[in-house]
């Protein structure tokens, strides 16, 4: 089973979603630099930041039953070509002149929402793309491709794009998603999961709260993949908050300027990359168990690293052994996920994952800097520190090796009366 190979279905996908995060990550570095451009007001520029994490709370969960509803992939490739049209818009207007801030912020609503859908529908499609036993290693391609492309390439290109010319980041991005709906229609198949039947045979459609609370049913009934969704959102928190003022750590604390600021993000992404390319191997050596648990007091170390010491190498160093535990972390928590739900629930179940890690996302941001200007500049890294420690030792016992062992082991239950799709 371990020498199945992921096919040329997934070598599509794969080049999909990277060429998808090349273009995301461009868009992302020109939009605050497009915004900085017509205002200095630190409030019109931060709302850019606002306005790309909205839908995230209000779209990942009626996307979810979108993506459970519909053909998943041809979902994707109508997705690519709503961004693709959207962009046209902004960067012809940018290129006469028309455009202003009120249309980015229109653009990047439309982007973003997408990118919600695009990204549940992605990780419910990948079950039945790949075999079983190869989901760690299609999982860390995927990683690794966005890592690489939106972590390590896109931040210097956007802003020579943007230099360039301002409209040239935003054409890039949706050329980025042309080839991608391109791609994933090539990918071919049907990957759509039937309704529930009802009492004469025949699908039974429900209300979109309906569904959606069911996939809230599910994960709330699945104590390893719950575990891992609450400590993601939780985690996230404290992460965010940690980022949210590490420009200030930085430059006061540890005396970096603008290239070594972002030289520390260069750390985290190239652990990141690592961590995606040896990831399966090291998952299947010292197993899920252990790489979540290892993860978990790697996290820890990050903040006391961030809290307690003045030295930016050793922050540095930190900041990439983090990026290898982010990626794992990400291989081992989406491959029990879509090992353990059943096919008609893979949407809502990874919108509702989609939706915790956002929400902790915009909270961690928010407190980042109400804690810092309260209690002092470490003071979020301490927060991290001890949360990190205490779910550690929470959690500990919840991801022993005989329960992850029957997550490996076992298909997933059928939760509902519905069909597996057909790949």
């Amino acid at each position: 089973m371990t020498g199945e190979r992921l096919g040329p279905r997934f070598a599509r996908l794969w080049a999909a979603s990277t060429l998808s995060a090349l273009g995301s990550g461009l868009a992302t570095v020109a939009a605050p630099l497009f915004v900085a451009s017509r205002s200095d007001d630190p409030l019109v520029v931060a709302a850019a930041s606002a306005v790309a994490w909205l839908p995230w709370l209000l779209f990942a969960l009626p996307g979810g039953v979108l993506v459970d509803r519909v053909d998943r992939r041809r979902l994707m490739v109508v997705i690519d070509w709503v961004r693709v049209a959207a962009l046209a818009v902004l960067a012809t207007a940018i290129m006469t002149g028309w455009a202003g801030v009120a249309l980015l912020y229109a653009v990047l609503f439309v982007v973003n929402t997408g990118e919600i859908v695009f990204r549940a529908a992605g990780q419910a499609l990948l079950p039945a793309v790949v075999p079983r036993s190869r989901l760690e290693r299609a999982n860390g391609w995927l990683n690794g491709g966005t890592t690489l492309m939106h972590g390590m390439l896109a931040g210097p290109l956007g802003g020579f794009l943007f230099a360039t010319a301002a409209s040239s980041p935003f054409v890039v991005n949706a050329a980025t998603y042309a080839l991608s709906a391109v791609l994933i229609a090539l990918v071919g198949g049907s990957y759509r999961a039937a309704a529930p039947g009802g009492p004469d045979g025949a699908p039974r459609r429900r209300s979109v709260r309906a569904e959606i609370v069911e996939g809230f049913r599910w994960l709330a009934g699945q104590r390893l993949v719950r575990t891992m969704a609450v400590l993601i959102g939780l985690l996230n928190v404290t992460l965010t908050a940690a980022v949210a003022v590490l420009v200030l750590l930085a430059t006061r604390r540890l005396g970096l300027g603008s290239v070594g600021y972002g030289a520390l993000f260069t750390c985290l992404a190239a652990g990141g990359v690592l961590g995606a390319v040896v990831g399966d191997r090291l998952i299947a050596r010292v197993g899920a168990t252990w790489t979540v648990r290892v993860g978990l007091l790697v996290e820890a170390g990050l903040h006391l690293a961030l809290a307690a010491s003045r030295s930016a190498p050793l922050i540095g160093f930190a900041l990439f052994a983090f990026g290898v535990h982010s990626s794992l972390w990400n291989i081992v928590a989406n491959s029990l996920r879509q090992r353990l739900t059943p096919e008609p629930l893979q949407g809502r179940v990874a919108s509702t994952t989609l939706f915790v890690a956002a929400g902790g996302n915009c909270l961690g941001a928010l407190l980042g800097g109400v804690v810092a200007a309260r209690f002092g500049l470490t003071a979020p890294y301490w927060v991290g520190f001890v949360v990190a420690i205490a779910v550690s030792a929470a959690t500990w016992r919840v991801f022993d090796r005989a329960t992850v062992a029957r997550a490996y082991a076992d298909p997933p239950a059928s939760g509902t009366d519905t069909p597996a799709l057909t790949g």
